[in-house]
């Protein structure tokens, strides 16, 4: 017998969409290339969340060459679903965003940091021993990050560090002197 995507000529062996509908698997069968019977997991979750139907009108729709990828970005929102029903991708996305926040924001500390330190081993001609060189800190310009909506803007007020003056260029995340 030969092997035609995965399943036998004439004993054909059900794909994984097929055996949990528990219906005969044609040869020309829509799920068979992406649902294979040794992955049944994949097409349990996606079953769940969009229904039979819904996956096969999809599929149906779209060009045989994008339909792996449809079927990977299904399976993936069908699991971040079963995961979290309620916010699915976006909660996983939203996650991953909130990291980067507060990675970008210890960023900025740390490069603040290295400032100073670079400041402080390179005293500058011009600045007086009588002159005030507290140093403000990057936590007191940047608000807490803790609320995504509250955003530092490089038009507020900014307060002088180290005897430049330092801003958020808040699209590229960088730190401008």
């Amino acid at each position: 017998m030969k092997e035609v995507s995965g399943r036998k000529q004439g004993g054909v062996s059900p794909c994984a969409a097929c055996k949990l509908l528990r219906r005969r698997c044609a040869h020309d069968c829509v799920f068979a290339p992406y649902f294979p019977a040794d992955e049944p997991h994949k097409f349990a979750s996606v079953h769940k969340v969009f229904g039979a139907s819904n996956v096969n009108k999809m599929l149906q729709e779209l060009p045989e060459q994008q339909r792996s990828d449809a079927v990977s970005s299904m399976v993936y929102e069908a699991n971040a679903r079963v995961r979290d029903p309620v916010y699915g991708c976006v909660g996983a996305i939203s996650s991953l965003q909130q990291q980067i926040d507060a990675l970008q924001a210890q960023l900025a500390i740390a490069q603040a940091e290295v400032v100073h330190m670079k400041i402080n081993n390179f005293p500058s001609a011009s600045s007086s021993p009588s002159e005030n060189t507290s140093p403000v800190s990057v936590k007191q310009i940047m608000p807490n990050n803790n609320n995504s909506q509250h955003h530092y803007h490089p038009h507020q007020t900014t307060k002088s560090l180290f005897t430049i003056d330092m801003v958020v260029d808040q699209a590229n995340s960088l730190w401008s002197c």
